[in-house]
């Protein structure tokens, strides 16, 4: 089996696991040449160790079921898509809100923020410069179709 159609066998494994948690969601899915094989899963309200345990195991032992190694020839791994993953889902970007980011758009124009609010189309960045009294506030609005990426910041 071709690498593109192990991932859309993954794939529908992982969705019909999630489906008994409706607020876990599959992020992304990454193979290595190695068959190592890395899965992505996040929840609207963040993914406990103990359900990614949960996953990985049942679709671990799925995939040692139905011999899609038969020489038992990969690993796997289940996580969470941590802070230094960029966000991909439109799901991501509502549970991130109210939170600082970076946008790198496809032209290279970086914005830095917290975002404010998403839509279908957009997502609202508020980027402070200044300080003190010379300090302003400027709301960008970026069409998500030019957003090449877009990383949570941590701010302390």
């Amino acid at each position: 089996m071709d690498k593109e159609g192990i991932i859309q066998k993954l794939q529908e494994k992982v969705v019909a696991l999630l489906t008994e948690n409706p607020s876990h969601f599959l992020v992304d899915i990454r193979i290595k040449p190695t068959n190592n094989f890395k899965i992505f899963i996040d929840g609207d309200n963040g993914v406990g160790i103990d359900d990614l345990v949960k996953y990985n195991r049942a679709l671990y032992k799925q995939i040692e079921e139905e011999g899609l190694f038969p020489e038992g020839d990969f690993s796997l791994e289940v996580s969470s898509a941590g802070l230094d993953e960029p966000l991909k889902l439109h799901r991501q970007y509502v549970k991130n809100t109210g939170r600082h980011v970076e946008v790198i758009q496809s032209d290279g124009q970086k914005t830095e923020g917290v975002l404010l609010s998403v839509n279908d189309a957009a997502i609202v960045v508020e980027a402070i410069s200044g300080h003190g009294k010379k300090m302003e506030k400027t709301e960008h609005t970026i069409l998500l179709e030019t957003i090449k990426t877009t990383k949570i910041q941590i701010k302390f």
